[in-house]
């Protein structure tokens, strides 16, 4: 009875010694950089740095050093820093991006092409007909990049596609799933953005949505920064130029370029004679004001 045990004991006593033996002879080694910049990676593994995960990114760190260290937009420029004091290296200044929709083309403003009872998808609405709405270049509205969000950072409200900037990690993939190629990575500063994303000419954009950018170059002789231009028929804007200021804001005629900051209306330009009398009431004014401080107290 004893015999069977045995054997199994020695077979697995020869399989450990084997196994010992294996790991020291295909054992790799693991720089402890690599280790220590995936713990200071946040783990969303959104692939938003180009690479399959934060394992893949911590082991390219550490195998190029020409590689930057502030490619993880979750973490921002704090884990870059803490990245670049780990590797020895200058860490570069990251600037934080988010996702922006260019369209505000909701149900309100477009106009429908047809009715679409396919499958909800944006890829196949767009394989219809180029979609179903009267302009071919706006959101589809279907939710393709809600589908791909990790973060639950993109909803859909009245057949258009929203970004929230606060929770938005700039992964990039709902620009890359969007079929309309409408979703783009900006600056998280900038506060201006051109809205639409039609390049047909403006009397056709008009038809099709109230909102759309027309190519009316009122934006650009507006902006003094030179930070705003129109090519084929739709205004871009040059983010390392632009100053939000909100003067292409103001100016844009169909409301195509919006601003996260509340667009006020400057203030109405003073004739001549209404400087003068202006400056007569506050004279007035002071004058009344210099005799009341003379008046003894009673």
């Amino acid at each position: 009875m004893a015999t069977p045990v045995i054997l199994v004991m020695v077979i697995g006593l020869i399989c450990a010694v084997l196994l010992c033996i294996a790991s020291k002879v295909f054992f790799v080694p693991v720089d402890e950089r690599q280790t220590a910049v995936r713990e200071v990676l946040p783990g969303a593994n959104c692939g938003g740095c180009g690479f399959a995960g934060c394992d893949d990114y911590a082991g390219a760190l550490v195998a190029d050093s020409e590689l930057s260290c502030s490619k993880c937009s979750p973490g921002g420029a704090a884990v870059a820093e803490q990245i670049a004091q780990i590797l020895g290296r200058n860490a570069e200044a990251a600037e934080k991006e988010v996702a922006q929709v260019m369209c505000t083309g909701d149900h309100s403003v477009t106009r429908d092409f047809l009715e679409y009872q396919g499958m909800q998808s944006c890829k196949s609405a767009k394989g219809f007909f180029s979609g179903m709405n009267a302009c071919s270049h706006g959101c589809l509205g279907l939710g393709d990049c809600v589908n791909v969000c990790d973060f639950d950072s993109i909803k859909v409200f009245n057949g258009v596609a929203l970004v929230n900037r606060n929770t938005c990690v700039a992964c990039g993939k709902c620009v890359k799933e969007c079929p309309q190629k409408i979703i783009k990575m900006v600056p998280y500063k900038s506060m201006v953005h051109v809205m639409c994303s039609s390049t047909d000419k403006g009397a056709v954009t008009r038809k099709a949505c109230d909102n759309g950018c027309i190519g009316c170059r009122k934006c650009e002789k507006a902006c003094k920064f030179d930070a705003i231009h129109v090519e084929d028929n739709l205004a871009s804007i040059d983010y390392s130029k632009c100053k939000n200021c909100l003067a292409c804001a103001r100016e844009c005629p169909t409301g195509a370029i919006n601003s996260y900051r509340p667009i006020k209306p400057l203030p109405k330009k003073m004739s001549p004679e209404e400087i003068e009398a202006a400056k007569k009431k506050a004279a007035a004014a002071k004058a009344a004001k210099a005799a009341e401080a003379q008046q003894p107290q009673a």
